[in-house]
């Protein structure tokens, strides 16, 4: 069975193995492996599936308390929320693939994080697609992103599970390599949580759903593991696009769900990246088992496949149970019913192998031991260290550009409903704060009965590469407080976070670099919130012509909002209310340094950040988060990307509304991203026992200005209608994607 070792040479190449790895094999095996084995391994030991150049890393993460039921390592997180229900949330990219076809790669990106969360036993209720892509004067950005917000559309809606948020960024470091980030998150009730694991001697291997087919071979090693080129509208690389069927997705949700329910699975596992090799290793490893695969059995579409191709075949809307043979007439049935093709296809053993053969008593293929492919993975300490001009980029002034503040302020301005029109986010009846808010904020019900819980969950995706760049440890830090403060202006308080970790090529020791600190960033940051990691995902070698994308941490977070008795205020105002800034107020100089105006008007990717107190923004979070539940204020709205120019600009376009607010005297203070900060508005009744409150709360608040009139206008600076303010925010992306204006 073994492949001479200068065939075996020329072939583990090819696969993406390096020497030192084949000769790890070889030592694991004590012989050479065959073509079949070099196949398993290599896309399990991909960047994909292994984690190979970031899980040192990765460890520096809190990762455990005493709600977290599942962490890392599983399909998706677990938290317990109480009155014995829990919800299980989960991060995934499909940037890669939706660089190569956008459509299908943002569909399949879809249902593949669906599988995560119904896989644990949880229905999912909700889905949010944190989005970036390259220019909006690049044709092909502008084509990227087109069939990307049309595969979200057409597969989520489709299998009935809402896309309640999210995030577009249109930036010229993603040309070429866009992100596509999807989360997904599922109530469950916790006695039907089953992990993906295989035990139990005689027990029986099922693999439920699509048949294979040859979409999606070397998916994780061939599109994960590698940048792309000039060339890369990369037509060789389309075969490794999986396919997707929401509706198939649909029915094979439903039948595992009753499977669940009626606790005829010991185990199941999702069928994603690396297909039927990945599903049956980490089973039979987490298990601390073997298994015996019939290679025979599995159900295809295509005539002549191979062994390696069925074996790594990443077709979608596939799962692997494990079932008692007591238990697989019913099985059998339940998945009959709901037009799902069943086929036995393993055996579970006690003696650690995982073999493939060619009908349980035939020939054998391939026969390893399981832990290898998971447990023995590499694990590599790459070089890191800071890029070349780090000082020099830190030494330059953010804030030197041509000025009009009005001018920047439309030019800043652009309102994503264009995309999240085009998705259903009522589905369930469960939104009641939807896309185009801070944060979401789903009912929570329970999944027994279906009867609400007077409580509600948070939800919000955050990212920040402009941050990131300037200083990838606080910028992290930032990311992650900005999403606490995004569910704290629903109500919500932190409680978990996952996160997709998205960088350039872990071969050059600046992106190493650059991902270690924002490791470090996000665990100081998960700490000081007591919001544990409880899963996530990296995706690295996102680079296009060797070069690297501006390093993207991508973080989800979900909280809970404990008493929901009324609608969360939102970002409208009336008139005549006072507003106020909460948070932490910018010092001295105020740094422009990685934000939105910075990069795209004045033209300056350098500088220092905003000094950021971590400890402060945990309590203005916590603060906000009271004062929302309790209906304190009459709206409330985050400082981020654009800073309080671009906050008040959206309030009075929400409420068609205008401001006069003052102490804003140039573009600095109108402009700049320092973080932990919301505006409110309230009565003026209510002003003073409010300063007074956060005061003592240790709050900083600061009176800016009031409600009212037809227009916007900030100190001296600013003075437009909110007409003018409305038509350049809603016309800015359908005219740039061919699609009209949408003002009138």
């Amino acid at each position: 069975m073994s492949v001479a070792p200068e065939d075996a040479d020329r072939v583990h190449r090819e696969l993406g193995l390096s020497d030192e790895e084949y000769e790890n094999i070889y030592a694991l095996l004590g012989r050479h492996p065959n073509h079949l084995e070099l196949a398993m391994y290599s896309v399990m030991w991909s960047e994909h599936c292994s984690y190979k150049s970031s899980k040192i890393h990765l460890k520096r993460l809190p990762t455990e308390a005493p709600w977290v039921l599942v962490g890392p390592g599983e399909n998706a997180g677990v938290i317990d929320v109480g009155d014995g229900i829990a919800v299980a949330i989960r991060i995934e990219s499909h940037n890669h693939p939706s660089a190569i076809e956008p459509y299908q790669g943002a569909a399949t990106g879809v249902g593949g994080i669906l599988r995560d969360i119904f896989t644990m036993g949880a229905r999912p209720i909700a889905v949010m697609d944190p989005l970036r892509f390259g220019p909006l004067d690049d044709p092909r950005s502008r084509w990227i992103a087109e069939g990307v917000i049309s595969g979200v559309s057409g597969y989520g809606n489709s299998v009935g599970v809402p896309t309640v948020g999210g995030e577009i960024v249109f930036d010229e470091t993603y040309k070429g390599n866009p992100l596509v980030n999807v989360l997904a998150m599922g109530v469950l009730p916790v006695e039907r949580l089953v992990l993906g694991r295989a035990s139990g001697v005689g027990n029986l291997a099922v693999l439920l759903g699509a048949s294979t087919g040859r979409d999606g071979i070397g998916g994780v090693s061939v599109l994960a593991s590698a940048g792309f080129d000039e060339e890369s509208a990369n037509a060789d690389k389309r075969p490794s696009v999986q396919v997707g069927d929401p509706f198939e997705e649909k029915r094979l949700l439903e039948a595992c769900l009753e499977l669940l329910d009626e606790g005829l699975v010991t185990g199941i596992q999702d069928l994603g990246g690396a297909g039927i090799t990945c599903a049956t290793s980490e089973t039979a490893s987490r298990g601390g088992a073997g298994m015996d695969v019939d290679i025979s059995a599995i159900h295809s579409r295509e005539e002549g496949m191979e062994p390696f191709e069925l074996m790594t075949s990443e077709s979608q809307e596939r799962m692997l149970a494990i079932v008692q043979p007591r238990d697989l007439d019913r099985v059998l049935e339940i998945s009959s019913r709901w037009e799902i093709a069943a086929s036995v296809i393993g055996r579970v053993t006690g003696d650690g192998q995982l073999r493939i053969l060619d009908g349980f008593d035939g020939e054998v293929l391939a026969e390893l031991p399981a832990s290898t492919l998971h447990d023995d993975a590499p694990e590599y300490d790459r070089p890191l260290a800071p890029p070349q001009d780090l000082n020099e980029r830190r030494s330059l002034d953010a804030s030197v550009g041509p000025v009009d503040c009005s001018a920047d302020l439309l030019t800043l301005l652009r309102d994503p409903a264009w995309v999240y029109s085009q998705y259903d986010h009522q589905l369930f009846l469960n939104t009641v704060v939807g896309p185009g808010s801070d944060g979401t904020l789903l009912r929570l019900r329970d999944p027994r009965t279906g009867r609400e819980t007077g409580r509600a969950l948070g939800l919000s995706t955050d990212g920040n590469h402009r941050w990131c760049h300037v200083d990838p440890r606080q910028g992290t830090v930032m990311v992650v407080a900005e999403a606490a403060m995004n569910i704290a202006c629903v109500g919500a308080e932190p409680m978990a976070v996952v996160n997709c970790l998205n960088f350039g090529n872990p071969e050059h020791p600046d992106v190493m670099w650059q991902l270690s600190e924002a490791v470090d960033g996000m665990s100081e940051a998960c700490k000081a919130f007591n919001a544990p990691v409880v899963g996530g995902n990296v995706s690295l070698y996102n680079e296009t012509n060797s070069i690297d994308i501006a390093p993207t941490p991508v973080v989800g977070i979900i909280g809970m909002h404990p008493r929901l008795v009324e609608q969360p205020p939102g970002i409208t105002v009336g008139v005549g209310l006072s507003l106020v800034l909460l948070g932490q107020q910018p010092q001295g100089d105020v740094s422009m340094a990685g934000s939105r105006w910075a990069w795209e008007i004045g033209g300056c990717k350098g500088g220092t950040l905003p000094g950021f107190d971590l400890t402060q923004a945990v309590r203005t979070v916590a603060f906000v988060s009271e004062i929302v539940q309790q209906n304190r204020v009459e709206a409330v709205h985050d400082v981020g990307d654009g800073g309080i120019g671009v906050a008040l600009a959206e309030m009075a376009i929400n409420s068609r509304v205008g401001m006069d607010v003052s102490g804003l005297d140039d573009h600095r203070a109108l402009f700049n991203e320092s973080g932990g900060r919301v505006v409110v508005a309230l009565s003026d009744s209510d002003l003073r026992s409010f300063l007074e409150e956060s005061s003592n709360r240790g709050v900083p608040a600061q009176f800016i200005g009031r409600t009212g009139g037809p227009s916007l206008v900030l100190g001296s600076i600013v003075d437009l209608s909110v007409a003018d303010l409305t038509r350049a925010s809603r016309d800015a992306l359908p005219q740039a994607l061919g699609q009209g204006t949408v003002s009138g």
